[in-house]
């Protein structure tokens, strides 16, 4: 009896590590300003638009212009404000993320293409008052 109660114990502390949401985990990658690992979840071409500069890139082109924005904004904080994931094959996100020159409003979308959910459109805008 012992041994059932550790074993659940484990899975409800450690389960939820492997399950985690796919829209949570981009959140993540943004407040550690983890740009390499973003350009790993960008599908082939992704819509990028940071600070009104908007272009259609590839992922090394998104993880550069990711590094460079979060070269001269240091993550601190992030707050998931509203995110749908009630359509398997898309979900959006919409989060606020506070950095060490300023607040912003970061929008992103995940398309599910062959069963991995993938950055399909990523939009970073100065958060307004």
């Amino acid at each position: 009896m012992k041994n059932s109660v550790i074993v659940l114990l484990f899975i409800a502390s450690f389960g939820t590590a492997f399950l985690t949401d796919p829209i949570d985990k981009i959140a993540a990658l943004l407040q550690q300003g983890q740009a390499r690992e973003l350009g790993k979840q960008c599908a082939a071409s992704v819509e990028l638009s940071i600070l009104g500069d908007e272009k259609v890139v590839s992922p090394a082109q998104a993880e550069a212009a990711l590094n460079a924005f979060f070269a001269a904004n240091k993550p601190v904080s992030v707050k998931v404000i509203h995110k749908i994931n009630t359509n398997p094959s898309l979900s959006l996100a919409m989060i606020q993320l506070h950095t060490s020159s300023g607040n912003f409003r970061i929008s992103y979308s995940l398309k599910n293409t062959n069963g991995n959910q993938e950055l399909t459109e990523l939009r970073i805008e100065p958060e307004k008052g």
